[in-house]
């Protein structure tokens, strides 16, 4: 079956049934021993080699300290794909990918190490014809991204065999400021090309995210009252019911704002405000989003329209749960922000004046993420206050997670004799109208690396700029007091309830 490279499922109907299927290619993981790579990268590689996605010869070669050969390292994949895999396991599916396995061991600068790398993939391209095609995935630590990038760089590994190609995958955080992360942009690209490089922001993976511009584009009913003129607000939640767990040496030092705000819930702006590309494809869908977030305006006041808190002590599910000072491995006196909400404004003609509210946080009420963009209310000229006292607003919510569909919220008759309103809601899940299940967000991502396809990457442009939006929010906090108070198992600090307030409105509870 032919692949389809850059095919557009919405406007090109007579593709619709045609998988894109990758070429001769490879992935290389570095940091292959850790979280990421057990729970989502190895259970999403075989998951598209169990749904027939990837060429018979795909290899894969993980790249660690630890003192394995190959068979060891099939055996934690093995595991991996048997604990974490979304689909069943197959015993020819798993026989076909362990062929092309390989382990290599070292650290990243031991040059041996990288050259026993160069020698695999060459092995490789003989036994299983991947062609000279691979990409490189650093699954590592931020601080060592330009070292992994510059030892690429020495051995010849970034330099594609003619007729093939090598791209790398880098994982957020990109940068902890704008200055770093110019600065690691400009190390990157002294090695791989801008076209090379794919910004992994696993949210921009997920069915539910693309499902945005579906809703907007591909319907008339929604894009028309999409604006200024019927929206009052917009409210983007990330809201997670679980503390730090073990990740306190990453956490302590980059809190809420920088982890979840500056590229999440921000991508997630820029596909709910920006106009419609001219076309699908990565230039189009980036100069759009890139519109947006260079429109974005910060409030005048920040000490009253942003907020950074803090969880305490509380009870979380039930049971009790310790404060963020309180967790192993931070310091007593952090100021880091576990909770973190801040009110932007969009300088366009389609957004002027509407508020958009974001917000994120740890051991909050539950897990949950989700974009409501909340209408105006109706003047109800015909209707008494009596009839429309328990009517909200209108509101068109999408659910990220982990429930994901849509909600419409409207006003309709109670039934009996009297005219009373209340809100009820219409509700699409992606589980009950779909007989597959959503792919994982790796899996996604991971396919588009082997297409080559950047539609649902972050480049370099939309990275900075949202830098350049969050830099002056926390250069304030930096400036002004310490984190607000909040309870675990509540929903953020009263704080971030009287900002809202201020403006006359309310946070949703989900």
């Amino acid at each position: 079956m032919t692949a389809v490279h850059g095919a557009n499922p919405l406007r090109d109907a007579a593709d619709r049934r045609l998988p894109r299927i990758a070429g001769p290619s490879g992935l290389v993981i570095f940091g292959v021993t850790g979280d990421l790579s057990r729970k989502k990268l190895m259970p999403a590689v075989y998951d598209l080699a169990n749904r027939g996605l990837l060429p018979p010869g795909f290899s894969l070669i993980g790249f660690a300290r630890r003192d394995w050969e190959d068979e060891d390292f099939a055996e934690v994949v093995h595991d991996a794909v048997k604990q974490h895999s979304r689909t069943p396991f197959r015993e020819e599916v798993w026989q076909q990918l362990i062929q092309g396995m390989r382990f290599v061991q070292g650290n990243f600068d031991d040059d041996a190490a990288f050259e026993q790398l160069k020698s695999t993939i060459q092995e490789l391209d003989k036994a299983q014809g991947t062609g000279g095609n691979f990409a490189f995935y650093l699954s590592v630590p931020p601080k060592f991204f330009p070292q992994v990038v510059q030892q690429l760089k020495k051995h010849e590994l970034a330099d594609a065999p003619e007729g093939s190609w090598r791209r790398a995958v880098i994982e957020k955080p990109f940068g902890h400021d704008l200055k770093s992360a110019k600065d690691l942009n400009a190390i990157v690209h002294e090695v791989f090309a801008p076209d090379q490089v794919f910004r992994i922001d696993h949210y921009l993976g997920k069915e539910t995210v693309q499902n945005i511009l579906a809703l907007r584009f591909a319907n008339q009913m929604f894009e028309p009252i999409w604006n200024r003129s019927y929206v009052d607000h917009v409210q983007i939640t990330m809201a997670e019911d679980i503390g730090i767990g073990g990740r306190a040496g990453y956490y302590d030092g980059i809190g809420a704002a920088r982890d979840v705000i500056q590229n999440h819930l921000l991508q997630l702006m820029a596909l709910t405000a920006m106009e419609e590309p001219a076309s699908f494809d990565a230039n189009a869908l980036v100069a759009e989003k890139a519109k947006v977030l260079g429109a974005v305006r910060l409030p005048k006041d920040l000490s009253k329209d942003t907020v950074r808190g803090q969880y305490s002590a509380g009870w979380q599910g039930g049971e009790k749960a310790v404060g963020y000072l309180q967790e192993e491995g931070i310091d007593p006196k952090s100021k880091t922000d576990t909770y973190a909400a801040i009110k932007l404004g969009v300088d366009n003609r389609r957004w002027a004046g509407v508020p958009f509210y974001l917000r994120t946080g740890k051991r909050l009420g539950r897990r949950v993420t989700e974009i409501a963009v909340v209408f105006q209310r109706a003047p109800h000229s015909p209707f008494d206050h009596t009839a429309t006292e328990e009517l909200g607003q209108n509101a068109i919510v999408i659910r990220v997670q982990p429930d994901e569909g849509i909600t419409v919220r409207f006003g309709s008759k109670v039934p009996g004799t009297s005219m009373e309103i209340r809100d009820v809601s219409m509700d699409f899940a992606y589980g009950e109208s779909f007989t597959e299940s959503s792919p994982e967000a790796y899996e996604r991502l991971i396919l588009d690396v082997l297409l080559g396809d950047a539609n649902l990457f972050p480049r370099t442009e939309e990275v900075e700029l949202s830098w350049n939006i969050l830099d002056p929010i926390e250069q304030h906090w930096d400036e002004n007091g310490t984190p607000a108070q909040y309870p675990a198992g509540t929903w953020g600090p009263v704080e971030a309830d009287e900002m809202l307030a201020r403006d006359g409105r309310s946070w949703r509870r989900p």
